[in-house]
């Protein structure tokens, strides 16, 4: 069994699926639930499924979308976009949805990830942290979809989401995103130092030595993975997939 979990991060936008490079330049993927069929057939362990617009847009959560997903999805699904009362979790949750992540509320509502832990357990809230470097080469906490910095550091903030009830962490690197560079290993660091609840990592990775680094020096406790499942290889076209899980035990293991 790994003892690191490693999971396709899928983004909704615009009716489909879509990749995005630093949160920028969304390319179209395909269908949702075809991706799902063929993730279903690699037998993946878990999914993270986010609209990257309806917070921007002010909207409720696409429940249509939601139901349609989770009806096929024969793994854990995690999802996150536009959740922003306690009435829209029950009804995700309800769904059939295993996880809720909040993103933009988590900044300006930390009472709702406390609220919804209370009601649905922690292990049903996922705070997700979107971190940037500015100008001094200074980590910060940034939201919709890297347009806003709230100026405080991720260390600071997941400790906050810890108090606040969180049950686990998806931490991405917005400069990484879609680069195919590597995960941010020094931010990974910190943050997995900092807290005692699972973290997973998402953005930037490029090849198996990546995740095992991530794993094995980060300390992470998931993997999240965007271009590497959903690409041929860097530069090549669409081609939905996910490293067999012989190749995934050589190198979490």
């Amino acid at each position: 069994m790994l003892k690191t979990r490693v999971m396709p991060c899928l983004l909704y936008y615009n009716k489909g699926l879509y990749k995005t490079v630093k949160f920028k330049k969304p390319a179209y993927i395909g269908d949702p639930i075809n991706a799902i069929k063929i993730y279903n057939e690699k037998e993946v362990d878990e999914l993270i499924f986010l609209d990257i617009t309806a917070s921007i847009e002010n909207r409720e959560p696409n429940y249509k979308v939601i139901s349609d997903i989770a009806s096929e999805c024969f793994m854990p699904l995690c999802y996150g976009g536009g959740i922003s009362t306690m009435e829209q979790v029950r009804k995700i949750l309800g769904i059939g949805v295993e996880k809720v992540s909040f993103n933009q509320m988590a900044i300006k509502n930390p009472a709702l990830i406390t609220a919804a832990a209370k009601d649905f357990g922690s292990q049903a809230v996922v705070v997700s942290v979107d971190v940037k470097k500015n100008f001094w080469g200074k980590y910060e906490v940034v939201y919709k979809r890297g347009t806003k910095s709230t100026g405080e550091h991720p260390v600071d903030f997941v400790k906050r989401m810890v108090s606040a009830g969180a049950g686990e962490i998806l931490l991405t690197a917005v400069d990484r995103e879609g680069t195919w560079q590597g995960y941010d290993l020094e931010l990974i660091k910190q943050v997995t130092a900092a807290v005692t609840i699972p973290v997973i990592v998402n953005g930037g990775a490029g090849n198996p030595e990546n995740l095992s680094q991530a794993a094995k020096e980060g300390k992470a406790s998931g993997l999240a993975l965007g271009s590497m499942v959903v690409y041929q290889k860097k530069g090549m076209g669409v081609l939905i997939n996910f490293p067999p899980r012989i190749e995934l035990e050589k190198i979490l293991i």
